[in-house]
């Protein structure tokens, strides 16, 4: 791909998934910080062509992580995307909760934001980020940083659009998207 066909949208034109961000954050669900990574990541899937259907904030607590991103895949939402929760604290626990929903996890989503994030700091090895699959919805885990959540989704956007296209029942060739 060239550089300039990546910074085309990378949503084929006709098609619009939805999407939700969930923002796991004990302060920011207390109102004793402002959600800076949520929005950010609305203005990103929203120029990337996505329909951003719903934002929440919830704190780090697997039942009510576990719960938001249910009733996004409940909503028929293609792509939640959730921010925080993915590190070393013991209150970190969003991959866990995630996990405990998914049917199928996509392990090569993290392995390549974590393989792009190594090129800008050592310590996107210590990222615990997930992504699965629930029903026909995609989750995928983001650090809680702006900018490391934008760096992340940005490194995989382009894969993603064409899994949601097979997820959402398009059509399963990969190898005519192969040069």
């Amino acid at each position: 791909m060239s550089h300039s066909e990546t910074n085309k949208p990378q949503v084929t034109e006709g098609e619009s998934y939805t999407a939700a961000v969930i923002t796991v954050s004990d302060r920011c669900s207390r109102g004793e910080r402002e959600d800076a990574s949520g929005p950010a990541l609305a203005e990103l899937l929203g120029e990337k062509g996505y329909r951003v259907v719903s934002t929440s904030v919830v704190p780090d607590e697997r039942p009510q992580i576990e719960a938001a991103i249910r009733e996004a895949a409940a909503a028929d939402v293609a792509l939640v995307v959730t921010t925080g929760g993915t590190g070393f604290s013991p209150r970190d626990v969003t991959p866990e909760a995630t996990a405990a929903v998914c049917e199928r996890m996509a392990p090569g989503i993290p392995e390549a934001m974590r393989a792009a994030s190594m090129a800008i700091t050592p310590h996107a090895c210590l990222s615990r980020e997930a992504a699965g699959i629930l029903g026909g919805t995609l989750v995928v885990n983001l650090p809680g940083s702006s900018k490391a959540a934008c760096e992340n989704i940005s490194a995989v956007i382009g894969p993603i659009a064409h899994g949601l296209r097979i997820l959402r029942g398009g059509p399963a060739d990969c190898a005519t998207e192969r040069g």
